[in-house]
């Protein structure tokens, strides 16, 4: 069942890509945001509310690092996300997110002195090389600055991400999953509410909700990727081993691209695919480095 729920969290976030992607053409990357941010906060609520799990006590600590990681991951990266999503692509936007493993991985050495092997390093240049391959030749649909901007963007969300989950590992080993999620997204929903009510002011921020709960793909897309795929990537990494897990979540980056293809018209040349293989592959070499 694990291995089962780790290819699953690939199928919805692949899935909750192309729906953003298709629902940026209506919304700015914050309106986005503030939408999927309040649909995955009921859904924690309510998950919390059906399955009865106690409430944890968090220490002021804790409480900080949650707001920061919120802040830093949902609030801040989701937008950079999103903002790159739109300008770039879902195909494209998929490959640069397989920089995220060797950002945990540098980010790992950083924070906690992990040690960096080799292999690591290998593994980071090979994703570089993949992603350096499919942008050599810039897409006709695509403008030479918005890829460059989203390029940017899109690795800067990963780093954010990958900082944002690191600092709440500590946390993990000792709360429930579902709480942290909650508080997180929560944390990254009020962002996101300030900075909307700042930009558009409280009457476009009520008639984005308005025009957010009536989009299908919008709404689809933050269930499967704001809640879905939480619960079972967590699922995924309790019931099997977090090696398998982990080549499992790649998928997403090889369903990206072959829906992006099927649902969106997105051009699949010889040079995406070798990128693709490229990116992948060193996403793997990183992710199976032998730490014992």
């Amino acid at each position: 069942m694990g291995d089962i729920y780790a290819i699953l969290t690939a199928l919805c976030w692949s899935s909750a890509v192309i729906l953003f992607d298709i629902s940026s053409k209506k919304f700015e990357a914050l309106q986005l945001n503030t939408i999927k941010n309040l649909i995955g906060v009921c859904g924690f609520f309510i998950t919390i509310i059906a399955f009865s799990i106690p409430i944890p006590k968090f220490s002021s600590n804790e409480l900080t690092v949650l707001i920061i990681s919120g802040f830093l991951g949902i609030t801040i990266a989701d937008v950079l996300f999103l903002e790159s999503l739109k300008r770039m692509g879902s195909s494209i936007s998929g490959l640069v997110s397989t920089i995220y493993t060797p950002s945990i991985f540098i980010l790992a050495f950083i924070l906690f002195n992990e040690t960096i092997a080799a292999q690591s390093y290998l593994g980071g240049f090979i994703v570089i090389s993949g992603i350096a391959i499919t942008i050599y030749k810039v897409p006709k649909n695509i403008t030479r600055k918005n890829l460059y901007i989203g390029i940017c963007l899109g690795i800067l969300a990963q780093i954010f991400t990958a900082y944002s989950v690191l600092t709440v590992k500590p946390i993990l080993v000792e709360h429930p999953i579902l709480y942290i999620a909650l508080y997180r997204f929560s944390v990254g929903l009020f962002g996101s509410i300030i900075i909307c009510l700042i930009k558009y002011g409280f009457n476009d921020l009520i008639q984005n909700f308005k025009n957010g709960f009536r989009n299908f793909h919008l709404v689809l897309g933050s269930i499967l990727g704001t809640y879905l795929s939480v619960i079972l990537w967590l699922a995924g990494f309790k019931y099997t081993l977090a090696g398998r897990a982990a080549i499992y979540n790649q998928l997403s980056t090889v369903l990206i691209v072959i829906f992006a293809r099927l649902f969106l018209g997105e051009s699949l040349n010889a040079r995406k695919i070798i990128g693709v293989l490229l990116a992948i592959f060193g996403a793997l070499l990183v992710t199976m480095v032998d730490h014992s």
